[in-house]
């Protein structure tokens, strides 16, 4: 496990997918019961994830997805190999003054660890601090 709460390789890709800007990872516990393994709905057209968890079915939905989320068409997250369990983290790209510019859904397939991003979009608002806590 990564310092950050997340899996060394997930963490690592994460990084390398916030092409050299600074990132804060974070990684998806559910509310409810403490789980790290989720099923996950993504909509990568426009951005947006909602995780429900496999140990006891909490939903939450990522960042600020919920705002935009009865627009979405969303699909199931599902690895090559077939899984639909994944480890799931955000990378949080921020700008020179800290604020967050992107969000990066990165899943690790919790049957192959395969790793992946599987939604991402612009943050083009402020304040964002409070995306942070939404994972």
């Amino acid at each position: 496990m990564h310092a950050d709460g997340v899996s060394a390789d997930l963490a690592v890709f994460l990084r390398n997918a916030g092409d050299g800007r600074s990132v804060k990872i974070v990684p998806s516990v559910c509310g409810i019961c403490g789980g790290r393994a989720f099923f996950v709905l993504v909509d990568d057209v426009e951005g947006g994830a909602e995780r429900v968890c496999v140990g006891c079915g909490g939903r939450a939905f990522i960042a600020d997805s919920e705002e935009f989320w009865e627009d979405a068409d969303p699909g199931e997250a599902c690895c090559p190999c077939g899984s639909e369990e994944f480890e799931t983290a955000v990378a949080f790209s921020l700008a020179d003054d800290e604020s967050i510019r992107w969000v990066t859904v990165g899943l690790r397939c919790q049957k192959d660890g395969a790793v992946g991003v599987y939604a991402d979009w612009k943050i083009d608002y402020g304040p964002t601090d409070h995306l942070l806590t939404m994972v």
